[in-house]
């Protein structure tokens, strides 16, 4: 079929690729404008946008779609649009452009996780299976009909980033199957059953440390907003980053947020049981291992995180 794709991050990028693989016609790439990236702020394509570059495909850049935009996509002609995560709304009145309309891959179960964030919010939440779905877009916040699912098992020590990995290439097949499907006239959406749950952006608060909590639910936290939003606490009166956290159930009685010292580990007390530091960031300076800065500390008496 002649598909309009949609998207913008590098998790889009294994989507595009199956589009193409599988036989379609991409017949325009839409993406978000270029924007700063790095110290030096230079304005960077987006991952998307770079490759379709060198894919000699044509590019729309817009944030929101405006009537410009619809214009040009209409002009492009798509039979039905792939979407992965572009980060804009689609209004109404271009939802209809297509004739198959707008098949959003979303990283979740529909209807559980529905939102910007479904795959830290699954990990935050400790659920053990998650998955993606493929659903025609609507103008409601994830709520179309959906044509097609498939599960991942979350890992004990997944970090959201590591699994959003692996479910952007399960999840690329997906889409490729149901454009297939859709062309072939054998789909039909299924309306969404079962308990709703959302998935809003996570906030950089989202990602700051509560020692007083149990450990399990510190080390949930941790590897849900790794790598994005980060998780930190607070030394010394600066913003400490944190790496994902060992659990170790054969510490306790160390009192919230104090830390512990021992020759090949650094443990911080929690609500319940300790947890061991492995990857640090403190202000100002790169990340290291948690060893390797405590080695750097002076007084290793009494530190506290705040």
């Amino acid at each position: 079929m002649r598909v309009l794709f949609a998207g913008t991050p590098a998790v889009a990028l294994p989507s595009l690729e199956a589009l193409r693989a599988a036989g379609h016609e991409i017949v325009a790439v839409l993406t978000r404008p270029d924007a700063p990236l790095g110290r030096k702020r230079v304005m960077t394509p987006s991952p998307v946008a770079a490759r379709a570059a060198e894919l000699g495909l044509p590019i729309i850049k817009a944030d929101k779609i405006d009537a410009e935009v619809s214009t040009a996509i209409a002009a492009a002609a798509p039979e039905v649009a792939g979407i992965v995560a572009y980060g804009a709304l689609i209004p109404p009145s271009a939802l209809s452009i297509p004739e198959h309309g707008w098949i959003n891959l979303h990283f979740s179960l529909l209807p559980a996780w529905r939102g910007a964030a479904p795959v830290q919010h699954a990990v935050i939440n400790g659920d053990e299976v998650t998955g993606a779905s493929t659903f025609l877009l609507e103008k409601g916040l994830d709520t179309g009909p959906v044509y097609g699912t498939m599960t991942e098992a979350i890992r004990p020590t997944d970090t959201s980033a590591e699994l959003l990995e692996r479910l952007s290439h399960s999840g690329a097949t997906l889409l490729a199957q149901t454009i297939d499907g859709l062309g072939a006239g054998r789909l039909t959406g299924v309306v969404q059953q079962g308990e709703i749950s959302l998935a809003p952006k996570l906030t950089l608060e989202d990602g700051h440390v509560q020692w007083r909590d149990p450990a399990l639910a510190i080390n949930r936290r941790i590897r849900g907003v790794t790598t994005e939003p980060g998780a930190w606490t607070m030394l010394g009166g600066q913003r400490f980053k944190l790496g994902p956290v060992r659990m170790r159930a054969d510490i306790t009685g160390l009192a919230p947020a104090k830390l512990h010292f021992e020759a090949k580990s650094v443990l911080v007390g929690t609500g319940s049981h300790a947890v061991e530091l492995v990857d640090v960031q403190p202000a100002g300076k790169k990340l290291m291992k948690a060893t390797d800065w405590a080695r750097g500390l002076g007084n290793k008496e009494d530190v506290v995180f705040e």
